[in-house]
């Protein structure tokens, strides 16, 4: 295993692009210079690419129905000890374990307080309270849940019953998935120190550089 995919699945305006010299949110481009991180558009995935990767990251635009074909591709990584951070809505559960999102309801501030649950490496020096608002605005991170798999760790609560909007899980048979049913899990906010720190974290759990 050589290195993290990020599985890119639409172009975007370069101030929010992470990999953009000029962007606003979490920056992956010191980590793409070194090797450790490397792009690819969803269009030209196969699986020799998941079958080469330590880890996986997607985004809140990733075609599920597209990667139910690599379904098998997927588990293989895991089962090995690969790890798969997954940002968005479950529709197409693409992999044992996944379940469709579930929203949180309501449209309160209240509705879409976050609630840390548990300590993870992902949130190492990330205060989530400075996650919670983008341009003031509340929502932006999160309004539901995947629901977990049983075993599954809750790190974050959404709204007054706390839904697990942020989960791992520690597959019995082998690797991790980290579930984030919001907006891609770097651009998730205003305070961009809070937002570079937390790409890094990302990637360093996906590369297997701490604990799953």
């Amino acid at each position: 295993m050589s290195c993290v995919l990020f599985i890119r699945s639409h172009h975007v305006d370069p101030a929010n692009d992470p990999l953009s010299p000029g962007s606003e949110r979490g920056s992956f481009r010191r980590h793409v210079a070194n090797g450790t991180l490397r792009p690819v558009w969803e269009w030209d995935l196969t699986p020799d690419d998941l079958a080469q990767a330590r880890g996986v990251l997607t985004t809140i635009h990733l075609d599920q129905i597209r990667m139910m074909e690599f379904g098998e591709a997927f588990e293989a990584l895991l089962d090995r000890g690969g790890r798969l951070v997954f940002n968005g809505h479950v529709m197409r559960p693409f992999i044992a374990g996944l379940t469709p999102f579930v929203p949180v309801g309501g449209g309160r501030r209240v509705d879409f307080a976050l609630t840390p649950l548990a300590d993870h490496p992902v949130f190492a020096g990330v205060d989530r309270a400075a996650l919670q608002l983008s341009r003031g605005v509340a929502g932006f991170y999160g309004r539901g849940c995947n629901p977990p798999p049983e075993g599954a760790l809750a790190l974050t609560g959404v709204g007054e019953g706390r839904l697990p909007l942020d989960w791992v899980w520690r597959r019995p048979r082998g690797g991790a998935i980290l579930s984030h049913a919001g907006n891609d899990w770097w651009g998730a906010g205003s305070d961009k120190p809070a937002l570079e720190r937390l790409a890094d974290n990302i990637v360093g759990w996906a590369n297997h550089e701490v604990a799953a």
